[in-house]
C-alpha cells in the first residue's frame, strides 16, 4: 500500500500521485551492492515495523473481546503504545491508513463535488481514547471500533512492502517523526482525554533511536552517528523529567527539534544522499521557523513557473491597481491592506458575508475562503473578480484590461513570454502574495537562536498555546493556522459555535452556515477555515463575523468551552465544552505571545518593498 501526498492542486481539483510509484522509479541501477544494500534496509526496517504491528493487533483484539473498564483500560493502553512505534512506518508509508486509525472522534467529510459527498463515522484509536476513558461505557461501540482497527491493522500487516526503501526514504520518515512529535505530538492533537502526548513522544523517540542502529554502517562520520545517538537520549529524558501541563514546549523545540533538524541536513551531506523531489517541507529546511522551511510550490498549482522579484513586483502593481474593478475604484488592497496584515479592520468587509481574513502566510494551506470552497489562490481570485460587491467583472474584461496598459504589456512579455491571458494575470497576483510569508517576527528570531528578546511571559505564553490552552491542537506551529503538519495535505475547518453577538447570556450561533453553502453537506453547517494566528495583534476585529473586537474576548469564548460553553448546543462542535481554566494571568501571556507573532515591518520591506 503506497502513501499518497498531495502534490499540486489543479483548478481547485486535489491530484494524488502514488509516493511508492514515484520512489521505486527512483531506484540506483548503477551497482547491484548498493541494491541489495537498500533492499535490505527496508527488509530490516519492515521487520521491526511488522514485530510491533502484531503485537498491536493482539490488543486490539484482546480490548474487542473485553467487557469490563479495568480490562478495557488495559488493553488500549498498551495497543495505544504499540501504535505510537509503528507510527514512524505507517504514518510515512500509509499516510492514508495511519489518518485513518488516528483520526478525531468526529465525522470524516470528503466533498469532491455536489454528487460525490462521503461522510464517514471516524473509528480510530482517539474514538477508543474518549469512549473508554468516560464516566459511561458503551462497551458494543467499543467493540465495534476495535474490531474495525483490529481488521485495518491486519490488512496492513499482510500487505506492506518496504523492497522499495532507500536512504533518503529513511531520512524522510525519521524527519516526519520528527516534526509529528514537536508540531501535533506534544500539544496533545491526538490525546485529547488522557493528555499522555509525552509518553507516547518518548515511544516515537524511542522507536526512532532502534531505527538509526540499522542505518550506522551508512555514517562515514561516526562522530556524527554518535551525536545522534547522544541527541535522541538527550530528547527522551526532556520528555520523561516533565509533565504535560508544565513541560516547556519552546525549549524542547529550540533545543532539541531543531538541533534534529541539523543534525538531519548534516546526515543528508554525509551520506551524499540526492533527493528525487521536495514534499511540503523542504529537504534542506534550517528550522520549523524559517521562511526557508516551506517549499511554496507544494502548494500551489503544477503549472506555476515559481516566483521571481519581477513577477512579485507585478503582482503587487496588480493587487494594488483599482483600474481592474468596473467602479475603477476597487482593488485587492482595498480589503486587504499592508498595515494591517492585509486585512481591513472592519466587522465585515463592504458588501462581503464575513470579516476580511489576512493574506499573509496565506501560501501555506490547501483551500481558501472561510468555507475552504477555493483549492489555490489562483482559483480564490476568480471569486474577487466576479464578486458584485468587488470588482464585479469577468476574467475577458480582466484580461482586456491588462492588455491595454502599456506596461503591463512589457512586463509580462518579459516574464510570460507575452502571455496575458486570465491564469497569468490571476498567478501574478497570486505570487505576489505567497511571498508575504516571511517568518521573521520576534518569536521567529528568539526560537531560531537569533536574539534573546523573549519575555518569560511570552514564553509561557507560547507554552500555554501549544499545552494547556489547547490552541495548537488547530492552529499548528509554525504556521498557526489549520493545515496538518507534517503532509499538509490537508486544511482543516472546526466548528466553534461562534455566536452571533458578544453574548455569553442569551448566546445564539452565527447564522452564517458556513461550509454548508458549498454543497448543503448538513455535517458541514457552522464550519469555518482554521486561519493563521500570525499577525493576530494587527487583524482585529477576530471570527468570522468579526463579532470580537479583543484578543481578551477570544480567550474567554475559548476558555468557557466555545460555544457550547455559553449555552449554543451543535452537535459537531469540535471544540471541547470542558472550561480550559486559564487564569488571568496566563491569558495575559497568551496574548503577548500571539503578539510576539507580529511580522517585523522593516525586515519586510527590505526584503519585498512592501
Amino acid at each position: 500500500m503506497g502513501t499518497y501526498f498531495l502534490l499540486k492542486n489543479v483548478k481547485e481539483v486535489y491530484v494524488f500521485i502514488s509516493l511508492f510509484a514515484l520512489l521505486t522509479g527512483c531506484r540506483h541501477t548503477t551497482s547491484t551492492v548498493a541494491v541489495e544494500k537498500e533492499t535490505s534496509l527496508g527488509d530490516q526496517v519492515l521487520k521491526k515495523y511488522h514485530t510491533e504491528l502484531i503485537h498491536c493487533i493482539a490488543q486490539v483484539d484482546s480490548l474487542s473481546k473485553s467487557t469490563s473498564r479495568k480490562n478495557l483500560e488495559h488493553h488500549y493502553r498498551i495497543a495505544r503504545t504499540l501504535f505510537k512505534k509503528v507510527e514512524p512506518v505507517m504514518a510515512f508509508h500509509d499516510a492514508q491508513n495511519y489518518k485513518y486509525l488516528n483520526a478525531p472522534n468526529i465525522p470524516k467529510i470528503e466533498e469532491e463535488d455536489a454528487t460525490n459527498i462521503k461522510i464517514m463515522e471516524p473509528k480510530s484509536f482517539q474514538v477508543l481514547e474518549e469512549t473508554i476513558f468516560t464516566d459511561s461505557l458503551d462497551v458494543a461501540k467499543i467493540q465495534r471500533t476495535a474490531k474495525l482497527i483490529r481488521d485495518r491493522l491486519k490488512l496492513l500487516a499482510k500487505n506492506t512492502d518496504l523492497s522499495y526503501f532507500k536512504e533518503h526514504h529513511f531520512l524522510w520518515l525519521v524527519r516526519d517523526g520528527i516534526l509529528r512529535v514537536s508540531q501535533t505530538g506534544i500539544t496533545g492533537f491526538d490525546s485529547p482525554v488522557l493528555e499522555q502526548s509525552l509518553e507516547e513522544g518518548i515511544t516515537v523517540y524511542e522507536t526512532l533511536k532502534e531505527f538509526l542502529v540499522l542505518v550506522q554502517p551508512y555514517f562515514k562520520n561516526t562522530a556524527l552517528y554518535q551525536e545522534w545517538v547522544t541527541e535522541l537520549d538527550a530528547t527522551i529524558a526532556s520528555l520523561r523529567a516533565n509533565e504535560f501541563r508544565v513541560f516547556d514546549r519552546y525549549a524542547f523545540i529550540k533545543n532539541h527539534t531543531h538541533k534534529q533538524l541539523k543534525l538531519f541536513n548534516m546526515t543528508v551531506e554525509d551520506w551524499s544522499v540526492q533527493f528525487p523531489f521536495t514534499l511540503a517541507v523542504n529537504n534542506d529546511a534550517p528550522s520549523l521557523f524559517s521562511e526557508q522551511t516551506y517549499n511554496v510550490r507544494f502548494f500551489s498549482d503544477y503549472k506555476n513557473k515559481g516566483a521571481s522579484k519581477e513577477l512579485i513586483a507585478l503582482g503587487r502593481s496588480l493587487f494594488n491597481d483599482t483600474g481592474l474593478s468596473r467602479s475603477g475604484t476597487v482593488s485587492c488592497a482595498s480589503c486587504h491592506i499592508k498595515d494591517r496584515a492585509f486585512t481591513d479592520g472592519k466587522v465585515k468587509s463592504k458588501g462581503q458575508l464575513r470579516n476580511s481574513p489576512t493574506l499573509t502566510y496565506a501560501a501555506l494551506q490547501q483551500s481558501y475562503f472561510y468555507d475552504n470552497r477555493a483549492g489555490s489562490l489562483e482559483g480564490q481570485i476568480v471569486s474577487v473578480v466576479e464578486n458584485d460587491s468587488e470588482f464585479h467583472i469577468d476574467l475577458e474584461t480582466l484580461v482586456e484590461t491588462v492588455k491595454n496598459n502599456p506596461v503591463y504589456i512589457a512586463t509580462f512579455d518579459s516574464i510570460y513570454n507575452g502571455k496575458i491571458n486570465d491564469y497569468n494575470v490571476r498567478n501574478a497576483i497570486a505570487e505576489y502574495i505567497r511571498s508575504l510569508s516571511k517568518f521573521n517576527s520576534k518569536f521567529d528570531r528568539n526560537i531560531n537562536g537569533l536574539e534573546n528578546s523573549l519575555t518569560e511571559s511570552e514564553i509561557n505564553g507560547f507554552n500555554l498555546f501549544m499545552g494547556k490552552a489547547k490552541c495548537a491542537t488547530c492552529h499548528f506551529a509554525p504556521v498557526f493556522n489549520g493545515t496538518v503538519p507534517p503532509n499538509y495535505t490537508e486544511t482543516e475547518m472546526e466548528l466553534l459555535g461562534v455566536p452571533s453577538k458578544n453574548d455569553t447570556i442569551n448566546a445564539v450561533v452565527d447564522a452564517d452556515l458556513g461550509a454548508f453553502n458549498v454543497f448543503g453537506t448538513v455535517a458541514r453547517k457552522f464550519f469555518f477555515k482554521t486561519p493563521t494566528v500570525r499577525n493576530i495583534d494587527l487583524t482585529a476585529p477576530y471570527m468570522h463575523n468579526g463579532i470580537y473586537k479583543t484578543l481578551e474576548e477570544v480567550i474567554d469564548f475559548y476558555n468557557r468551552g466555545g460555544g457550547a460553553g455559553i449555552g449554543i448546543e451543535l452537535e459537531y462542535q469540535t471544540l471541547p465544552p470542558d472550561n480550559l481554566e486559564l487564569t488571568e494571568p496566563e491569558i495575559q501571556d497568551l496574548i503577548v505571545f500571539m503578539r510576539s507573532l507580529t511580522d517585523s515591518r522593516s525586515i519586510n520591506k527590505t526584503i519585498t518593498g512592501i
